[in-house]
């Protein structure tokens, strides 16, 4: 609900209960004998009530249907009273970040036999919700409905509820009395259907012998599906329901790149996207600086009267790098220079940014200082304000230096570098990786913990190391910057016990002073995260700790509801509960948490794009344990397609290139 939030309440004697968000269906059996206005009795379990609720978030309108089935040998006569409110609340006041009072509201009331809400905003704008009914009540209240159904023996009645949303700029009498167009909830739900049947067909298909990896992936494709999102034309994936439905640079990067093998297309507006929004000037209140990708864009009443800086709001260091990296692989996948020359203004923007203004301390790394009264501490993926811990239990000290965001830059001045050779300009590729290589050089010297077997999680403040086991290294390991021994060493101390749970590596070690096995980034388990780290390992050729870690992942998604893997999840061991353990305010469907698997397939599969020669190489492909075979069809790789069955052997898997076009060339490299 863009508008903020509403909730409705079913007030009867039958049931007293809120339809949760995160239910869209849900049955209540009753077990005790009921008495309807004090006379008929309705004898235990034969009276069921069942709550379905469809959001059509294209069209701002939530459905809810209440079907009275009666199990029973007679017919019920029963009252029913739907009493609603709405807040209006602003995310941030549903969040609690914030409290600042708002606008006013109208009284509620009747017209024209539905139910208005009216709700005059700060930010000068008027947003309404309407409930219709079907059937009609059969008396009104101020905010009351009340239905007198009759259910037949052995049947059922239902009570359809339409809530829309609008907001306009100003009232007038058409808004006022805007018609709102009648439908149905089986058309509502056809349509939703088509769409991500659509959506599903513009994807790789894959299918194998695992029920459960088969469930995962079209769970997860079909959430990517909901989550597509849409500003100036340009499609994105929205971060995550219900607390992040908004453009995030390090989110939407982040999942675009985790698809690229199933559907490219978003990447190209995702980039074409968040270049508009490119830094342009030094404005503290917003963390903004030339060249800086945004961190998140909000809109709402809080934004629109200024008192959140998310407009956009550039408090993140990752976005930067992470947009010229993706730019370098979707063109890897694509084969086409057309979106680096398009781009070239604002990749000059972002290298300049990284060069000057991120580099704080002016000891070549990309740092961070929150500047903005109501900005971020922390800028990394990795943003809660107590995340970046030193072992002593403190709280690192600014300017910080991440470990991952340098490994960021430089995989991304490597792909950029590339792209520039492809151009014809040498030069600047030269210069892109001398300054690379030399990043690599004072990386490894300055993050590298003896101690700990592993890199530090940051630099804090004089270059001092925070040295905690974390699971950010891994993040480095994908990018390449590690040297290959302490690559091999950095792997084997985050397979520990400590860090891997059982289904995943763990943000923060169970022996650091910090750890807390539900803190937002002390100790949980993110997909994302451990997708990136299964791809750092195999990089280094550490297969069987990589297959472990989409082992995990895929039958931690077996205990969620509809093999729907979350943002994350506690941090507690699999030996504790044999189950894994849900993080209270998690959000589900999560972009880069959907992404996790397929991105886990491209990576264990083996799966490198060369589009610019008309080429796919398989290296090393390997299967987990729980697959022996996997067919991936309709795989794009520049103007060409190709069908590819993968079936797992005692030591790698073969490959049967079944079908490819456009003369695609498949090379296997076991």
């Amino acid at each position: 609900m863009p508008c903020g939030r509403a909730r409705s309440r079913l007030d009867h004697p039958l049931a007293r209960t809120t339809s949760p968000l995160e239910n869209l269906c849900e049955l209540l059996q009753f077990h005790k004998d009921l008495h309807v206005d004090g006379r008929e009795l309705i004898p235990n379990e034969e009276l069921g009530i069942r709550w379905e609720r469809v959001l059509d978030a294209g069209q701002t309108t939530v459905h809810e249907i209440l079907t009275f089935r009666n199990f029973g040998q007679h017919a019920y006569d029963l009252p029913v009273t739907l009493r609603f409110r709405a807040g209006f609340e602003d995310i941030f006041s549903v969040r609690e970040l914030l409290h600042e009072a708002a606008g006013l509201q109208d009284p509620p009331g009747w017209r024209d036999g539905r139910l208005h809400f009216v709700y005059r905003g700060a930010d000068r704008l008027r947003r309404t919700m309407t409930v219709q009914f079907s059937p009609e009540p059969h008396t009104t209240e101020e905010i009351a409905a009340t239905f007198r159904i009759k259910v037949p023996a052995r049947d059922a009645v239902a009570i359809s509820v339409t809530i829309v949303l609008r907001e306009c700029a100003e009232e007038t009498d058409a808004a006022r009395h805007m018609p709102h167009p009648p439908t149905t909830v089986d058309r509502v739900v056809g349509s939703l259907r088509k769409k991500s049947e659509a959506w599903m067909g513009q994807c790789s298909n894959l299918h194998s012998d695992s029920l459960l990896l088969n469930s995962v992936v079209d769970r997860s494709l079909r959430d990517l599906g909901m989550l597509r999102s849409q500003l100036k034309e340009k499609e994105y994936f929205a971060a995550g329901v219900p607390w992040f439905v908004a453009l995030f640079g390090r989110d939407s990067l982040i999942v675009a790149l985790e698809m690229l093998a199933f559907q490219p297309d978003i990447a190209k507006q995702t980039l074409r996207l968040l270049a508009s929004y490119q830094g342009q000037r030094i404005d503290q209140w917003r963390d903004e600086e030339p060249g800086k990708i945004l961190h998140e864009l909000r809109v709402g009443e809080l934004a629109g009267t200024g008192e959140i800086p998310h407009t956009p709001f550039f408090g993140t260091v990752d976005a930067t790098p992470l947009f010229l990296l993706l730019l370098g692989r979707f063109s890897d996948w694509t084969g086409d220079l057309t979106l680096f020359h398009e781009l070239q203004g604002a990749i000059e923007l972002a290298l300049t940014w990284i060069a000057d203004s991120a580099d704080i301390s002016g000891n070549g790394y990309v740092e961070y200082q929150c500047k903005s009264d109501k900005g971020l501490v922390n800028q990394g993926w990795k943003d809660s304000g107590d995340a970046i811990v030193c072992a002593d239990g403190s709280l690192a000290t600014p300017p910080i230096a991440l470990v991952e965001v340098q490994g960021y830059v430089f995989a991304a001045k490597h792909a950029i570098a590339d792209l520039y050779d492809r151009a014809a300009d040498s030069g600047r590729a030269k210069q892109l990786r001398r300054e690379a290589n030399a990043l690599k050089a004072r990386f490894n010297r300055d993050f590298w913990c003896e101690e700990q077997g592993t890199f530090a999680l940051a630099l804090e403040a004089h270059a001092q190391q925070v040295a905690v086991v974390s699971s950010n290294p891994g993040h480095a390991l994908w990018t390449g910057i590690a040297d290959e021994d302490k690559a091999h060493r950095s792997v084997a101390r985050l397979m520990k016990e400590d860090m891997f749970s059982g289904w995943g590596v763990r943000t923060l070690s169970t022996g650091e002073r910090r750890y807390n096995p539900v803190g937002y980034h002390l100790g949980t388990v993110w997909p994302h995260d451990n997708a990136l780290l299964a791809a750092g390992f195999r990089r280094h050729h550490e297969d069987e700790a990589a297959l472990e870690i989409f082992t995990a992942i895929s039958e931690a998604a077996m205990h969620f509801r509809h093999h729907r893997l979350p943002e994350a999840l506690a941090g507690f061991g699999r030996e504790d509960f044999q189950v894994p353990v849900h993080y209270p305010v998690a959000c589900h469907p999560q972009a880069w948490a959907a992404g996790a698997v397929p991105f886990l397939l491209t990576t264990c599969l083996g799966l490198e794009p060369d589009a610019f020669n008309n080429r796919l190489q398989i290296v090393r492909p390997r299967l987990p344990q729980f697959v022996d075979r996997i067919a991936l069809c309709g795989l794009r790789i520049g103007r060409g397609t190709a069908d590819l069955e993968f079936r797992r052997t005692g030591n790698g898997a073969t490959v049967d290139v079944l079908r490819t076009t456009a003369k695609l060339e498949v090379e296997i490299d076991r």
